[in-house]
């Protein structure tokens, strides 16, 4: 019998529990170069959001279009940066009516859905990092760098490599994107009990297993990509946080 695609799972959770703990610590580490140079938390905010810009454009815009393609009514929409009361950064945001809980999380999840396809075209052709992360995962480490050594060389890299790092690193969907999520996550639950019924779960794992495990598998490569993106930059950037902290004699905490 066709057995579960928990590989397919494992993986998943694993590469994005990965990437979001890079991104974070990327994030934590920038923010606080930012604050040593500027040593004004507004601007220290300003250069921030500027640097983020591209993914910031394309997270709010590809709220904005789905809502519109669900026939959802929008508001404003704005590009600026703030800090809400509860201490969280707002890169920006787009007023949508109220809808039913499908539209709702098809456009909370709008952001991820765009920037895992800019992400995965970057990723393969002017990059060459998707092709790398399968060496990763594979633990090809001869092959790994060598083919790492190699992708600076291809034309307009660091221009792409800057674009991809913007783009993945606002993909995520914020709090309010996920709040109509929990309805989408009973209607999961109810087919997964439907699946586990006798005749029913053979056939799903006859005919589902299969490409669900390659589709999970996907993603999980589309994370650990955006991983590796964030993980060049972190060691750097936690660097010049230490060094700057030594020359100006201040610490961020």
């Amino acid at each position: 019998m066709t057995q579960l695609p928990l590989d397919g799972v494992l993986l998943l959770a694993a590469c994005l529990l990965a990437f979001v703990l890079v991104q974070r610590w990327l994030h934590r580490e920038l923010q606080a170069v930012f604050l040593l140079l500027t040593r004004r938390p507004v601007s220290a905010l300003g250069l921030f959001s500027l640097l983020f810009f591209p993914g910031v454009l394309l997270h709010e815009l590809s709220h904005y279009i789905m809502a519109r393609l669900l026939g959802v009514r929008t508001g404003r929409l704005s590009l600026f940066p703030k800090v809400l009361a509860n201490g969280t950064l707002r890169l920006g945001f787009v007023e949508t009516a109220a809808t039913d809980p499908l539209r709702d999380t098809l456009i909370g999840a709008a952001p991820l859905i765009s920037g895992m396809a800019v992400v995965s075209y970057l990723g393969f052709k002017p990059l060459g990092i998707l092709p790398l992360t399968n060496l990763l995962l594979a633990t090809d480490w001869t092959a790994f760098w060598s083919e790492a050594a190699q992708l600076p060389s291809r034309p307009d890299f660091w221009l792409w490599f800057y674009l991809a790092f913007a783009v993945s690193s606002t993909m995520l969907p914020s709090a309010s994107d996920r709040r109509a999520w929990w309805s989408v996550a009973l209607v999961f639950g109810i087919v997964l009990v439907v699946a586990i019924l006798p005749g029913v779960s053979s056939w799903m794992l006859e005919n589902l297993a299969s490409p669900v495990n390659r589709g999970l598998r996907t993603l999980a490569v589309l994370f650990a990509a955006s991983g590796i993106i964030h993980l060049v930059l972190a060691p750097p950037a936690w660097l010049a946080k230490i060094l700057l902290s030594r020359i100006t004699g201040l610490r961020v905490v």
